[in-house]
């Protein structure tokens, strides 16, 4: 299944599938993932059935020494040059002149 096209529910399903054959891979049972990740066994099973925490999910990866994957899973983002153009467009351009100070030298005298 393309993960593109898929609705959330089923690339979560497929993710969790993914998690539990990369552990099986690593030769870990859910016990020694929920010890090096500090989450419970009860959260490892639910990781590997698609029901899962984003920070539960870091966790675990990364005692799967996964946490390279996660730059690619979601890379950094930078702003577009379009953003960036619109957001400069709406930098302050002058002053209101709501406030007035009066320059040196000048008095009202």
């Amino acid at each position: 299944m393309d993960l593109r096209e898929g609705s959330p529910a089923a690339v979560a399903v497929i993710l969790g599938e993914r998690l539990k054959q990369a552990r099986l891979n690593a030769d870990m049972t859910q016990t020694q993932v929920s010890e090096l990740s500090g989450v419970s066994r009860k959260m490892v099973m639910g990781a590997e059935k698609g029901k899962v925490q984003l920070e539960t999910l870091v966790a675990i990866m990364q005692a799967l020494g996964l946490g390279d994957h996660l730059n690619r899973f979601l890379p950094e983002q930078t702003i577009s040059p379009v953003q960036l153009a619109r957001l400069q467009g709406k930098k302050r351009q002058r002053a209101s002149g709501s406030t007035s100070v009066k320059p040196e030298g000048d008095s009202e005298w």
